[in-house]
Formats: structure tokens, sequence, C-alpha cells
């Protein structure tokens, strides 16, 4: 839903990154743009490339 701001295995800072990622893959090469913002260890690119943004979609079924 939300992206961790902790890789949760390594614990590198990575909430800060989501809104860069997002905003400059536009098709591009997701390695390539892990690389410019300095995303190295697998485990942070993972969690980065597969995550699915479902907070918009959730915000509607507010209580």
């Amino acid at each position: 839903m939300i992206i961790p701001i902790r890789c949760m295995s390594c614990g590198k800072p990575i909430g800060g990154l989501w809104q860069k990622f997002k905003e400059r893959n536009g098709g591009a090469n997701p390695g390539k743009l892990l690389d410019e913002l300095g995303v190295k260890r697998y485990c942070c690119r993972a969690l980065l490339m597969t995550h699915v943004d479902k907070l918009q979609d959730i915000a509607k079924f507010r209580a």
C-alpha cells in the first residue's frame, strides 16, 4: 500500500526515493534509473520496482 520508509532487508532509507522513481519512470530502463538514484542493493531495487501504489484506491472507502 504505502512504500516502506526503510528497506525490510537491509534497513536503508528508501521512502524518499519512491516519488522520484515514480516521476522519472516513464517507460525508461528502471535499472539505469535506480543507478542514478543511488540504489545499489538488490533488496532495495526489488522493493522499489515491485511496489504497487494502492493508497488512492483505498482512500475512496474511508469510513
